[in-house]
């Protein structure tokens, strides 16, 4: 997921609720597929996340010394500064790039 080139809003905004119930014609349906997609998302930046900080690690047994480091400061701005996973995973859904199916049919 390219997380630069996501359109999603920073701040929370407020969306039609039959343009989120229209592919599934049930709204409960739709936030559940919603959430799972952000769940998913959410832990893929964690991830990417991770390994990105990982990079800057320092490993000392004392914990007097303690070194900011300029590019882990960076990095953590930048995904601050993300849209939160709830608002890719809708704008996702609104694009219809989020594939689901009925498990009962």
């Amino acid at each position: 997921m390219d997380l630069k080139k996501a359109q999603a809003p920073v701040n929370t905004i407020t969306y039609n609720k039959t343009d989120i119930e229209e592919p599934t014609g049930n709204i409960y349906e739709a936030i559940t597929i919603i959430a799972k997609r952000a769940n998913q998302i959410n832990g893929e930046i964690k991830k990417e996340l991770i390994e990105k900080l990982e990079e800057f690690a320092t490993y000392n047994d004392s914990l007097e010394e303690i070194f900011e480091n300029k590019e882990q400061i960076e990095v953590s701005k930048f995904y601050e500064k993300l849209p939160k996973p709830h608002a890719l995973a809708v704008e996702e859904w609104l694009k219809e790039k989020i594939s689901f199916r009925e498990s009962n049919k």
